[in-house]
C-alpha cells in the first residue's frame, strides 16, 4: 500500500478533469483495501473511492480527503461443473474488459455484450452495468464488502443488492462517491456455451447478421460490441479526444406508458425495461437519451467552435469555449477536448440537460458520480 500527496483527480479519471487530492493511497490487495478505508475513517477524513476512474466526474477544487484507489488484482475459479456452470470470484480492481475477455476465451456465457466498458469489476455490481442488451445484474451471485458503519468485512447476496436500472443498494447507499460498502471482490456465476445469450439489442444483431433474440459465438458477438463501440467512441484511445469522457454522461430515461405518446413522437426508439433478471417489466419504457439529445437540437460535436442548436438558438462554443463538447461520433458522450476543467463540463451537462427537458418534458438523469461539483 503506498501514500502519495497531491495528486490530482485529472490523473485517475477518464476525463482528464478535477484537482488535487490531499491524500492518495494505492490499495493493490484486500487487506490493503480494508486498511487504508479504517485509516482515514478513524481519523474523520472524507473519503472517495476510485477504480478506473471512467465513471467520475471530480471538481476543479479537487478532494480535501484521502482518495483510495483500489487496484486490486486476480481472476480465481472457485468450481465449474458442466452441470453447475462456474463459480468466478474477481478482485474489485481487476480490469472490467479483461474479465470479459477471460469469459469468451473460456466460453463462459453471460457478459459478452458488457465487452469495452472501460474501469474495474468492483464498480460494476454498484452501477448494475449495461450494455446492447445484457446488464452485469444477470451473472452475479455475490458481492463481497468492507461494511464501513460496522468496521467489518461481510457479503450480499443476489436478493440483497436490490438491483435496477443503472442501480443497486450499493449505489444507494453511496454519497458524493463515498460508499458505506467498499466492494472487496465480486462473485459471478456463468453457464458454459460456445454461443452467447440471445441477442436482445436491434443494432448488435443487425450487426452480426441475426435475427433478434438469436445467438451468435461468444467471440463474434464481443469483437462486434468492440466495432460499435468503437464506433461511438466509447472504446478508450489516448489518441482520440472523444473518449475523454465517462462514456455514456446520461442514462436512458424510464417513463410510464400512460405518457410517453404525449412526450415523443411515435418515431422515438422505445426499448423494453428489465428486471434483474432480464425479465420485461410491464408498464414502463425506456427511451433512448441519445436520440432526445440529438433531436433537441444537440448534434454530435455540439461544443465546439461552429456548432449550434439551431432548434434552440445556442452556439456551442459560447457553452464551454469549445473546451467541452458532446463527442463528434456520439451525442451520448461528453468530451474533453484538451484543455476542459470540470466545470466546462458540467456547463455543457446543464445546458443539454434543460434543452431535453425544454424540447421533450425528459429529465435527463447523469450517469457518472459527481463529486465536488452538481448539476
Amino acid at each position: 500500500m503506498t501514500a502519495v500527496h497531491h495528486p490530482s483527480l485529472a490523473d485517475l479519471t477518464t476525463t482528464a478533469v478535477g484537482g488535487p487530492v490531499n491524500t492518495y493511497v494505492r490499495a493493490e490487495t484486500e487487506e490493503e483495501i480494508v486498511a487504508a478505508v479504517r485509516a482515514a475513517d478513524q481519523t474523520g477524513e472524507r473519503l472517495l473511492v476510485v477504480g478506473g476512474g471512467s465513471n467520475l466526474l471530480a471538481g476543479d477544487a479537487g478532494f480535501d480527503g484521502t482518495v483510495v484507489h483500489i487496484a486490486s488484482q486476480g481472476i480465481q475459479v472457485d468450481h465449474a461443473s458442466d452441470c453447475a456452470g462456474t463459480l468466478l470470484t474477481v478482485a474489485a480492481g481487476h480490469s472490467w474488459d479483461d474479465v470479459v475477455a477471460w469469459t469468451v476465451e473460456n466460453e463462459r456465457v453471460g457478459i459478452e455484450s458488457l465487452s469495452g466498458i472501460p474501469g474495474t469489476t468492483g464498480a460494476t455490481p454498484v452501477q448494475n452495468v449495461g450494455a446492447y442488451g445484457q446488464e452485469v445484474s444477470q451473472t452475479i451471485a455475490r458481492v463481497s464488502v468492507y461494511d464501513r458503519e460496522a468496521g467489518r468485512r461481510t457479503s450480499f447476496a443476489f436478493a440483497d443488492l436490490h438491483f435496477a436500472y443503472r442501480d443497486s443498494y450499493l449505489k444507494r447507499t453511496t454519497v458524493d462517491g463515498s460508499p458505506r460498502f467498499v466492494v472487496l471482490a465480486v462473485h459471478f456465476q456463468f453457464t458454459h456455451g460456445e454461443l452467447s445469450k440471445p441477442v436482445r439489442y436491434a443494432q448488435l444483431a443487425q450487426h452480426l447478421g441475426i435475427e433478434l433474440n438469436q445467438r451468435a459465438p461468444l467471440a463474434d458477438v464481443r469483437q462486434a460490441v468492440l466495432d460499435l463501440r468503437a464506433g461511438k467512441g466509447m472504446v478508450l484511445a489516448p489518441q482520440d479526444r472523444d473518449t475523454y469522457s465517462t462514456g455514456s454522461f446520461f442514462t436512458n430515461p424510464i417513463v410510464s406508458d400512460d405518457v410517453i405518446d404525449s412526450l415523443v413522437p411515435a418515431n422515438a426508439p422505445r426499448f423494453p425495461v428489465v428486471d434483474a433478471s432480464g425479465e420485461p417489466v410491464q408498464g414502463s419504457t425506456k427511451l433512448s437519451a441519445a436520440w432526445l439529445i440529438d433531436n433537441a437540437g444537440f448534434g454530435k460535436g455540439f461544443g465546439l467552435p461552429g456548432s449550434r442548436n439551431e432548434r434552440l438558438g445556442i452556439d456551442g462554443a459560447d457553452v464551454a469555449g469549445g473546451r467541452a463538447s458532446l463527442s463528434t461520433k456520439h451525442t451520448l458522450a461528453l468530451s474533453n477536448r484538451g484543455e476542459a476543467r470540470a466545470e466546462d463540463m458540467a456547463s455543457l451537462a446543464r445546458v443539454v440537460r434543460d434543452g431535453v427537458h425544454q424540447v421533450f418534458g425528459v429529465e435527463l438523469v447523469p450517469e457518472p458520480v459527481l463529486v465536488g461539483l452538481s448539476l
